[in-house]
Formats: structure tokens, C-alpha cells, sequence
């Protein structure tokens, strides 16, 4: 007797396929991973430099701000002193998001042995014309000898410093991951590809050249091949292996090559799953359609969907494009809510008791897009309960928006809406982002 095909569940109602219809890469789960969830960069520094201070073999540090200020300076010396003690040392920043500490990082690494490279350098006017100029290096990634790894969103600054608004009165909120197990190999190897290829940005005549010179030039072109490769993502089951001890993670990137929508289609199924609770925080939030529908189906089919984004606003623009979708989520029974104490920078999400991830993507056409951007997701009841208690102690400090706060939906938000939307379509297309959003 054939078996009879299995019913669709709630989760599935939605009229567009999930990712094992499309074909689309999966999230590859691997089991025996130990994670300890890090608050700001007051708990990540410490336990950063810890782990470098230790170092044998190589350390691989990757992203977006490395600011020169206390915090900055201190990690900067510990990566010298493991440099000048033999460790390989590789630090890559991008070019925008650090331009403004590039000339300090150059005179704190010149001759300690740290190779520094820059992720699409902004050194001249024209550079902004150069082709993926919009498409940044958003990862924070950290790893060392492939036995301790760092994933999240925290940039290279104190936690009270904003870099357009100056020194804050309170830490902003932010998270990473503190990782060890079979995970790590993955994030080194995302770490160490970012890295070849702003490097070889930078030198490319001269890998050429040495590509030329060798007696072995296809032994040497496959080893620059796996170098620049991101770890590749699988054509799988959406649900990890339960078989897997714990804890069970997968470490998920999004790059402009294979792996476009993977972020976004592993929150889009998590949501769509989700039976009680969706809590997601994120200080830039403005997705596409499908997201939208599945935060907006959840909330119909009885689960409890809490937003909590940006109360304190740093960017004009990132702010009017959350607030034009306040209307359409809260009609349909999301709820939001706007953290108040701080900036918010965090851009975690629990799904139910089981499902959690941290990592370095907002919610936005830029993250989702456009910029390299890396999480972890996490299947575990302990790490999602740990998650979700943060979620609940920010909640408590935030304020709940309703209707009667919006301003009305007349033609004003209407314009608002239509305006953000027009933004959001020219700033993807001069991008090179095409599809739907």
C-alpha cells in the first residue's frame, strides 16, 4: 500500500512554493556545535581578544566598521601582537563602512605583519562609478585557529559610540554568537574568501602574473578557485536532520553568486512554520512581499508576531520605510514595537521554542539584496529560550505602536509609502539588483 501524501500544514497555505519547489540552496545544519549568545561588543571584545591572545596558528577578522577609537585600538594591538608572534593575521574591512578609520588601520598594522585588505575601496571620486560598488561587505565575522568562531551583527566600536550622532548615554543593543564545533570550519572559509577577494582586488595583475609564471598553473589556478569560494549551501530538506546532537546550527550566507536569497528564504520558511510566537528585532525593516506575507498569514492563522525595530532613528530614510509598512502589519495583527533606551543595531528572530537566529542581516532591500551578509541559525530549545529572553527584557523598554499613533492612512501615507517604494526600486536597479522584491 502506498503511503498516503502528507497534508499541507497552516504554514504552507501560502500560494508561493518554499525554497525545496524552487530549488532554491538550504541552510546545512551540522550537529555538535557549541554556541554562547554575546551581548554588544562588552561581552564579544573580551572573549574576541581572549581567543586571539591564544592564537597559534591564524586568525581571520572580517567586518563592515573597524573604528579607531578605544575599543578599535585594543583589538588592533591584540591582532599585532599575535601577528609578531608568527599567527597569520588576516583583517578585511570594507571600504565604506570603514572610511573613515582606513588611514589609522593602515599605520596600526604597517610592518607588525597583519595583512590588511579593503573590500571595494572608495579612494577616488570615480570609485563610485565602478560596477557593485552599492553591494558592501556587511559581515562580522571572526575566527581563529578553525577552533573558535565569532558570527553577529557587532561592528569594531564601543557599543556608546554612533558614528553620525556621536558619543550615546546608553550601549545600543546588538548581538553575536560565540561559536565552536563543526560549524566553524564553515565561517573560516567564508572569512578567508571575503578576505582573497578584496586582496586580490588589490593585487590581481600580479596573482595573474604569477598564475603565468608557474610550472604548475592549473594546480595553482584550483587553489585560488577554493580561496575565493564561500562555503556552498545544499539542495536539501527544509528540516535539519533531528539525528543531529546538540547543538544543531547552520551557519547561512548571502552573497551576489549562488546564494542570493538564502537569509531571506530561511527566515520566510521559519515564519511560515511557526505555530505560537515569531519575535523578530531588526533596526532596518523594510521586505518584500513574500516576507510580508508570511508575517501577515502567521498573525492570521492565531500566531503571536511581535516586531521590534528602531525607536531612536539614525538613518531619515531607513525610518520612513518601516514606518509606510506600519499601517498594512498592524491591520492584519502584527505587532509593533519601538525600543527607546538606545540605538538599535540587534537583528536576531525566535521562531516557537526551537528555531532562533542572530546574525549580521537586517530586514531591508540592502541586506537582503545587495550586501554580503552571514547568520547563524540555531535549532535548539535552550539557545531559542536564551534569545527570547532578550527579546522580552527589550520589549519591556520599548514602546507599542498602534493605529491612533500613525498619523492616518490618508493620502499623506499614501504618498509616504509610494515615495519610499520609489526610492527603495531606483536605489536596486542602479545596484544591479533585478527580480521581484
Amino acid at each position: 500500500m502506498k503511503p498516503e501524501p502528507a497534508k499541507p500544514s497552516a504554514a504552507g497555505s501560502d500560494s508561493e512554493p518554499h525554497n525545496t519547489e524552487h530549488g532554491l540552496p538550504l541552510p546545512e545544519f551540522t550537529g555538535g556545535n557549541e554556541l554562547r549568545l554575546l551581548r554588544g561588543g562588552d561581552q564579544l571584545f573580551p572573549a574576541q581578544e581572549l581567543a586571539i591572545a591564544t592564537a597559534r596558528h591564524e586568525v581571520w577578522l572580517a567586518t563592515y566598521i573597524f573604528h579607531h577609537d578605544a575599543a578599535g585600538a585594543q583589538l588592533a594591538a591584540k591582532l599585532r601582537a599575535a601577528a609578531q608572534r608568527g599567527v597569520r593575521v588576516r583583517v578585511v574591512v570594507d571600504g565604506f563602512g570603514s572610511k573613515a578609520s582606513l588611514s589609522w588601520l593602515h599605520a596600526q598594522f604597517e610592518g607588525s605583519g597583519v595583512a590588511l585588505a579593503v573590500f571595494r575601496p572608495i579612494d577616488r571620486w570615480w570609485s563610485w562609478f565602478q560596477p557593485g560598488q552599492l553591494r558592501r561587505l556587511h559581515q562580522k565575522l571572526c575566527v581563529v585557529d578553525g577552533d573558535h568562531a565569532f558570527v553577529g551583527g557587532v561592528n569594531i566600536i564601543d557599543d556608546c559610540t554612533d558614528l553620525n550622532h556621536g558619543p550615546t548615554e546608553q550601549p545600543r543593543l546588538d548581538f553575536s554568537v560565540a561559536l565552536r564545533g563543526p560549524l566553524v570550519q564553515q565561517v573560516a572559509q567564508a572569512a578567508s574568501a571575503v578576505w582573497t577577494r578584496a586582496w586580490l582586488g588589490r593585487d590581481f595583475g600580479e596573482e595573474l602574473l604569477a598564475l603565468v609564471r608557474s610550472t604548475e598553473p592549473r594546480a595553482r589556478l584550483r587553489n585560488l578557485l577554493q580561496r575565493l569560494r564561500m562555503p556552498r549551501p545544499v539542495h536539501a530538506t527544509n528540516q535539519p536532520p533531528q539525528v543531529l546532537p546538540p547543538v544543531c546550527a547552520a551557519f547561512v550566507l548571502r552573497d551576489n553568486l549562488r546564494q542570493r536569497r538564502t537569509i531571506e528564504r530561511a527566515y520566510i520558511d521559519a515564519i511560515r512554520s511557526a505555530r505560537q510566537r515569531v519575535e523578530l528585532v531588526t533596526p532596518y525593516f523594510y521586505p518584500g512581499h513574500a516576507f510580508r506575507r508570511a508575517l501577515r498569514d502567521a498573525a492570521r492563522r492565531g500566531v503571536q508576531v511581535r516586531l521590534l525595530l528602531q525607536g531612536k532613528v539614525d538613518y531619515r530614510i531607513a525610518g520612513m520605510a518601516a514606518h509606510a509598512l506600519y499601517a498594512e502589519l498592524l491591520g492584519h495583527g502584527v505587532e509593533v514595537f519601538e525600543y527607546q533606551p538606545a540605538y538599535l543595531h540587534a537583528k536576531i528572530c525566535v521562531v516557537d521554542a526551537q528555531w532562533a537566529t542572530v546574525g549580521s542581516s537586517n530586514i531591508d532591500p540592502l541586506s537582503l539584496l545587495l550586501n554580503l551578509e552571514a547568520n547563524v541559525v540555531v535549532h535548539d530549545a535552550e539557545f531559542a529560550r536564551e534569545v527570547a529572553a532578550e527579546f522580552e527584557q527589550a520589549i519591556a523598554l520599548s514602546v507599542r505602536v498602534d493605529m491612533q499613533q500613525l498619523g492616518g492612512r490618508g493620502l499623506r501615507a499614501v504618498l509616504r509609502r509610494a515615495l519610499v517604494a520609489w526610492v527603495a526600486y531606483v536605489y536596486l536597479r542602479v545596484a544591479g539588483a533585478g527580480g521581484r522584491y
